[in-house]
């Protein structure tokens, strides 16, 4: 299925199901906004990077506006429903301020592997003991997808796109594998070598080297 949605691009990745709260001051975004939150509508948060607006994007619902100041801008919640890819980038709309885009819908297996997850929440918790950090997923293992967890494990946003842009969640959990066996090697390093200049200067209890 193809459709016109109205585009607001950004330089984030919005997954499926997060919630993103906007602060919207420019007048094209304000219309945008207003229109969609009259009509119920969704749009589109494409991902910018290097100054280009990306293929993928998700759709962003608006959940609510939670104030409408003097001059305008608004604040608002919007919630991250399926993800997109654009086939053409309308950039005049007539009689609107924004832009649009038609997109297609690629069909998103969402079947994991729930034991690969289960690894994964595990090096998560790791890697955030290591960060000195906590994080509550509201979810139990079983029910995390990889989703819940992308924006928490140290992604570049070139990385944050690339699984966006993965279509399995088979394929995006093993992508979060991969991150994690490659970063908790590192931080386990620095964490050694905090402890080691924290020595520096101390009296060391050590024994001398028999010949």
């Amino acid at each position: 299925m193809t459709n016109f949605v109205p585009i607001f691009p950004l330089g984030i990745v919005l997954y499926p199901g997060e919630q993103l709260n906007l602060h919207i001051f420019e007048p094209r975004y304000k219309q945008l906004i207003q229109e969609c939150h009259a009509n119920k509508r969704a749009f589109g948060i494409p991902t910018v990077m290097e100054g280009h607006i990306r293929d993928y994007g998700s759709l962003a619902e608006v959940a609510e506006i939670s104030k409408v100041h003097k001059n305008g801008e608004m604040d608002i919640k919007t919630t991250g429903s399926k993800v997109f890819r654009i086939l053409e980038v309308i950039k005049e709309v007539p009689e609107k301020l924004y832009s649009g885009a038609i997109v297609n819908y690629p069909e998103n297996y969402e079947q994991g592997n729930p034991e690969m997850m289960r690894r994964v929440m595990n090096s998560i918790r790791e890697l955030h003991k290591l960060l000195k950090v906590s994080k509550d997923f509201k979810k139990g293992d079983a029910e995390i997808k990889s989703y819940d967890v992308a924006h928490h494990v140290g992604f570049s946003l070139q990385e944050e796109y690339e699984l966006l842009s993965l279509m399995d969640e088979r394929q995006r959990v093993e992508y979060l594998k991969r991150h994690l066996t490659k970063v908790l090697p590192m931080l386990g390093e620095m964490e050694q070598l905090k402890e080691k200049i924290k020595l520096n200067g101390h009296f060391k209890n050590l024994g001398g080297f028999d010949f």
